[in-house]
This record gives C-alpha cells, structure tokens and sequence, in this order.
C-alpha cells in the first residue's frame, strides 16, 4: 500500500478512488442512456400526436357533410380538399403509432363516401360517426 507523503503519518494507507469514480462514470452513462430513450420516445408519439390532431382539425373544419348524394358543386369549398387532408395526415400518424390505425381506417372511408358524393352510403355514415368518436379522444 501506498502512504500519502502529505499525511502526517506515514505507513497508514490511502483510500482508492477507483470505485467512486467507476461508479460515477456508469451512473452518468445509464442515466444519458435513460434521457436518450425517453427523448426519443416522446418525440415520436408527440408527432404521432400532432398529425392525429391536425387530421382531426381538417376533419373538423370540413363542416356538416350533407345526408344525400349530391353533386360536387353543392359542397361548401373546400369539403372535398380538407377530408383528403385528414386521411393523408391520419395515415401519416398511424404509420408512425399503429395507436391511430382505427382513426386512419375510418378517415379513409370517410374520405371515400366524399369522393364519391354519395353521402347516403351507411358504411360511409358509420365511418363518419366513428372518426367523430376518436376525434373527439385525440
């Protein structure tokens, strides 16, 4: 063993500092490690999130679809361009967090009664009461 020459007494030994400082380097490495995946978590589901949001607003912002088949120019502007939209982004939120498949399944048949103008089609009616019910979760 070693004696510290600045210590009075000579002989007794000194105390390593090896552990203490093993130990502080694999804390701040498991804790960088923990940071880093806790990081990259909440920025995937947060963009997750924000598509899923938009898609809902464009949704939203698409207004009262009519009950009947109707013509394109008897929707209000925009009706056509802001389901698509909703679908395109509910799409891009899934392909990120399978947690908004449903929402992207019934967005996309939503988008589908749109294109078609048959606003009537019960399958189309149920996807729009759907996507309302999860738009309404996001």
């Amino acid at each position: 063993m070693r004696s510290d020459p600045e210590d009075g007494a000579l002989g007794e030994p000194v105390a390593s500092r090896r552990p203490l400082v093993l130990g502080g380097v694999i804390g701040f490495g498991v804790g960088m490690l923990v940071m880093g995946l806790l990081w990259a978590g909440a920025s995937s589901a947060s963009s997750a999130t924000q598509d899923a949001r938009a898609a809902c607003g464009a949704f939203e912002r698409a207004g009262t679809l009519p009950t009947s088949f109707v013509s394109q120019a008897v929707l209000a502007p925009g009706v056509v361009q802001h389901i698509t939209a909703a679908r395109d982004l509910s799409a891009a939120a899934a392909a990120q967090n399978p947690a908004y498949d449903e929402l992207a399944d019934h967005l996309d048949g939503v988008s589908r009664m749109v294109i078609s103008l048959n606003f009537a089609d019960p399958a189309g009616r149920r996807h729009l009461t759907q996507a309302h019910r999860l738009c309404g979760q996001v």
